[in-house]
């Protein structure tokens, strides 16, 4: 059969015609493998097999004594299992060799057997761990996520050890029966309270994720220091365990569902299914040590009861900072890609103050975790949202809600909070109507961004005006007179913003609001 690969004059034995010692060589062509290399990122060293393979000790393709020519490399490198190999013909077959110093066959020898063992492991326990493709904060991540779940499972042990304690068993004046229906009564009251949480928080798990991850992360560590003292108060046993248990309930409800959302802002190449398989696989690994952690503690000084009981409490401010610190700085690596009304501010006002989208990552590193939610301090802060019946609604605001016609599908209007005194809130508040789609809620918080610049400049002006009983003529056709700049403004580059949030990697299909930012009015013409 002839060979597919040249024209050979055997039919059984195909190969390279052989070249004389005084033919001048014809120089090979380094392009294709100057662009493997730059594709797979990794030198290519001859490796033993491939010295060879040359048949002229390592010094390339010399002129040989053998009638058969030097082996031809083909212009194909692959990459299997941390290995990079090179496809070549050594006249007689297809071979496989090594390009980067390993093996790709068992028929080398032992020499730097140590380091290509060590490269072996590595590879096996990255590949065990680690998805084949995810974003680029992913290994610091996992890192962080490794300290937190080590303490966090060694402080769950000496936590339940405590509880035995208390409910007392493993002592002949323990009830079995009164402590096994202490701990399921603590149980149903921990889950009831799991799903009225999750019940009223459902949108918060969409638009702060991290803020609200990291207070559940903070009750969660708490409820261990609760659980230390049932054995100090046994009488109240019950009451503290469910305290503590509710929080542990609140912090799981939390966890589950944030979960999909972090390893979705990782699945950079959606895979997502395999994104969380291996976080579990990690998570399960990363208990175990944390187990061996307080086992190991426990047998050091098993020996002196009196310091066995005093440990939980000496270790446990040490492991339980460790625990959130882990938490804080994992979060750091989440780069969420999901719109809300906060992420898509920042980008807006990027947009205004620089011209262009930021990434995921540079809007992560300004929306930062913001547990207390300082943010919304700011001057002029962006609701979205329905005008408050519960405070003075100021006049320029009711006239901005009768310039409302049947084409608007939001309005932008000003609120004064806590009266019309000067240390008064006052916040540009954008209203969605009925119907209104993404496209909308960008135009109107582009609008607003347009305005707020506006404000800052003239501060004291719009407060006075804000501050009046009764605004002049002038102070509504100033105000008109912005709010029609503004929206030109938006209409000008909101096609060019849209297109390029897209192009960043953003999820620009919805943007997640919160259920107050969820309210919406209906225009009914009269």
């Amino acid at each position: 059969m002839q060979s597919p690969l040249h024209t050979a004059p055997h039919p059984r034995h195909p190969r390279l015609l052989p070249r004389r010692r005084h033919e001048p060589r014809t120089p090979v062509s380094r392009k294709p493998r100057t662009a493997v290399v730059a594709s797979l990122r990794t030198p290519l060293h001859s490796g033993p097999e491939e010295d060879e393979l040359r048949g002229d000790g390592g010094g390339g393709f010399g002129p040989t004594s053998s009638p058969v020519a030097a082996a031809a490399k083909l212009p194909v490198v692959v990459r299997e299992s941390g290995k990079v190999s090179r496809y070549v013909w050594d006249g007689d077959c297809l071979r496989l060799v090594s390009v980067d110093g390993g093996a790709a066959s068992l028929g080398l020898g032992f020499d730097g057997g140590a380091r290509k063992l060590g490269r072996a492991c590595g590879v096996l326990v990255r590949d065990f761990f680690i998805p084949k493709r995810v974003g680029a904060g992913y290994m610091g991540y996992v890192k962080w996520k490794l300290l937190h779940r080590v303490f966090s499972s060694a402080l769950q042990v000496l936590a339940t050890q405590a509880m035995f304690r208390a409910i007392g068993i493993g002592y002949s004046r323990s009830l079995p029966s009164a402590a096994a229906f202490n701990w399921v009564l603590k149980d149903g009251l921990g889950r009831l309270s799991r799903c009225i949480y999750t019940a009223s928080l459902a949108s918060a798990f969409d638009t702060n994720l991290k803020r609200v991850r990291f207070s559940t992360s903070v009750i969660f560590s708490l409820s261990f220091g609760v659980e230390l003292l049932t054995p100090v108060f046994p009488q109240y046993f019950l009451l503290l365990a469910s305290i503590a248990n509710i929080a542990k309930q609140i912090s799981l409800a939390c966890y589950l569902a944030t979960g999909s959302a972090v390893h979705r802002s990782f699945a950079v190449a959606d895979n997502l299914g395999e994104v969380s398989a291996k976080a579990q696989i990690q998570t399960v690994c990363f208990d175990n040590l944390g187990l061996m952690l307080a086992a190991l503690l426990n047998m050091s000084f098993k020996n002196n009861q009196r310091l066995l009981a005093a440990l939980p409490f000496v270790v446990y401010p040490i492991f339980a900072a460790l625990d959130l610190l882990g938490i804080y700085q994992g979060l750091k690596h989440v780069h969420l890609q999901t719109l809300t009304k906060d992420r898509l501010e920042i980008i807006l006002n990027t947009w205004i103050e620089s011209g262009y989208v930021p990434l995921p990552a540079e809007v992560s590193k300004k929306e930062g975790i913001d547990i207390f939610n300082t943010k919304s301090k700011d001057f002029w802060p962006i609701r979205i949202g329905i005008l408050s019946t519960k405070v003075q609604i100021p006049k320029l605001s009711l006239m901005v809600m009768k310039s409302v016609n049947s084409k608007d599908y939001y309005f932008i209007c000003l609120e004064t909070f806590g009266g019309l005194a000067r240390n008064a809130e006052r916040n540009i508040l954008l209203c969605l109507r009925e119907g209104a789609g993404t496209s909308d809620v960008i135009m109107g918080l582009l609008q607003a961004c347009y305005i707020r610049k506006a404000l800052i400049p003239n501060k004291n002006q719009w407060e006075k005006i804000l501050r009046a009983s009764d605004v002049s003529d002038s102070g509504f056709k100033e105000w008109f007179r912005l709010a029609e700049d503004s929206k030109q403004r938006a209409e000008r580059s909101v096609r060019t913003v849209t297109d390029q949030i897209a192009a960043m990697g953003w999820a620009a299909k919805n943007i997640l609001l919160s259920t107050r930012e969820q309210a919406r009015y209906s225009f009914i013409d009269d």
